[in-house]
């Protein structure tokens, strides 16, 4: 490591850029990797197309295509479309600036968000019908047996269902540091009802809890297969597409879709940084319209994610 007194820092070049402190993160993955620091020293005297990088580095098109896509995320490469359509590459500095965090939570982004496959839940309880498909459509075990829900190949789902009332619980690792409050947390998912083959009139009650408080219920208004959907494969039939919904807790009270459905507030979920944040996707025995649901993944329905909890900070 040089000495202080042997660094260099020129802010006032164009040729600098600075990053504030929640951006430390995303900018050291982008340059850990070989490859995109052999493209940076590859575009440090000139504009290159993807095929020419490809060539000068003797590295396979595609992955240079994926690797200056991850260096135009943090904003050290840009790219314009070339004559034959075909990207060109360039550097937008000579030198980056980082600025440290100084407190609690400014190195994080204002919205951290954490994916969960929907096969990695830790609790459930399912009766018949009920079933677990893969990306490709194929099943899990048998279909309407209980036991798949345990097996190891769960981890690979991209589609479960089950009928009647019945849960999924996950668990969520709080990302925040102590002392660093949020100000909402949000919940998505791409879900429908569960009928036979499929029935758009066939409204379920789906409820979701957090930390055993109930957000709130959406009532999806069936089990939708009257057209294909945009990611599910081929070889699939029936349940063909779900309904992204979203549930967000505020200091306020909570929302489904825009819409006021509890009184749960952030406070009231007793968030803390260690310990784990439990959510359930339910269908009650009592409910109104006790008729199960489907589960999409990322492979699976119309929206290309898992579940999705996201955690909102407006101020630091």
């Amino acid at each position: 490591m040089k000495p202080m007194s042997e660094i260099k820092q020129d802010t006032s070049t164009k040729d600098t850029i600075r990053y504030p402190s929640s951006r430390i993160v995303d900018v050291a993955k982008a340059l850990s990797g070989d490859v995109r620091v052999r493209i940076l020293e590859a575009l440090g005297e000139k504009s290159m197309s993807v095929s020419q990088l490809a060539e000068a580095l003797g590295v396979a098109q595609p992955t240079i295509s994926i690797n200056v896509q991850i260096l135009e995320s943090v904003e050290l490469v840009t790219s314009t479309t070339g004559a034959n359509r075909e990207k060109i590459c360039s550097v937008t500095g000579r030198s980056i600036l980082l600025e440290l965090p100084v407190k609690l939570g400014e190195g994080l982004h204002r919205t951290e968000e954490l994916h969960m496959p929907i096969g990695m839940y830790a609790h459930c309880s399912i009766e018949p019908t009920c079933g677990i498909a893969t990306r490709d459509g194929a099943h899990v075990g048998s279909v309407d047996d209980p036991r798949v829900f345990y097996l190891p190949e769960r981890v690979d789902a991209a589609l479960l269902w089950f009928s009647g009332a019945g849960y999924i619980e996950y668990y969520f690792a709080n990302p925040m540091p102590p002392g660093v409050t949020i100000d909402e947390l949000w919940f998505s998912a791409e879900l429908c009802s569960e009928a036979p083959h499929f029935q758009m009139d066939w409204p379920s009650d789906i409820s979701l809890y957090i930390n055993d408080q109930l957000v709130g219920v959406f009532t999806s208004p069936g089990d939708l297969g009257d057209r294909k959907g945009k990611l599910t494969p081929d070889k699939w039939s029936g349940t063909e597409y779900g309904q992204l919904t979203e549930w967000r807790i505020t200091a306020a009270g909570s929302q489904v879709n825009g819409t006021a459905s509890s009184a749960v507030t952030i406070e009231s979920l007793g968030l803390q940084y260690n310990k784990p944040i439990r959510v359930r996707i339910e269908v009650a025995e009592d409910a109104v319209n006790c008729r199960g649901l489907n589960l999409f993944g990322t492979n699976f329905g119309d929206h290309r994610q898992d579940l999705l909890l996201s955690f909102i900070r407006y101020s630091d």
